[in-house]
């Protein structure tokens, strides 16, 4: 193999092995807390606005889907603190309505990630 061959082949590599992707057990975690945002009946505050537990992950999926494209998620940590923790467009925080109780999303979506490993 020449020399050319060799160092292209070992760009290829190099590039491609830096590429983030979740392993199955970290995909099944990301869509379970995308279940959750779903069905919590929380409201899901961005912007200043609040939204329904549906849009919200919508929004959330549309997040991780554009992270998922450019390889910056490899795990449900990645996605809570690229996608779910603050706006994109505004770097303001998310918060989770829950009955009353304002918090932030990424404690929310944190403690929820611990309560699913746990019950594994």
């Amino acid at each position: 193999m020449s020399l050319t061959r060799t160092l292209a082949l070992s760009t290829l590599l190099a590039c491609s092995s830096s590429q983030a992707a979740f392993n199955e057990e970290g995909k099944r975690e990301v869509d379970a807390l995308l279940a959750f945002v779903e069905s919590s009946g929380c409201l899901f505050i961005r912007n200043g606005s609040e939204h329904q537990p549906a849009d919200a992950r919508k929004h959330l999926q549309k997040k991780l889907d554009y992270l998922e494209d450019k390889g910056k998620v490899d795990s449900p940590e990645d996605f809570i603190a690229l996608a779910a923790t603050e706006s994109s467009m505004s770097g303001e925080p998310y918060q989770v309505n829950c009955q009353g109780q304002l918090q932030p999303s990424a404690n929310w979506l944190n403690t929820e990630l611990v309560r699913l490993r746990r019950a594994q």
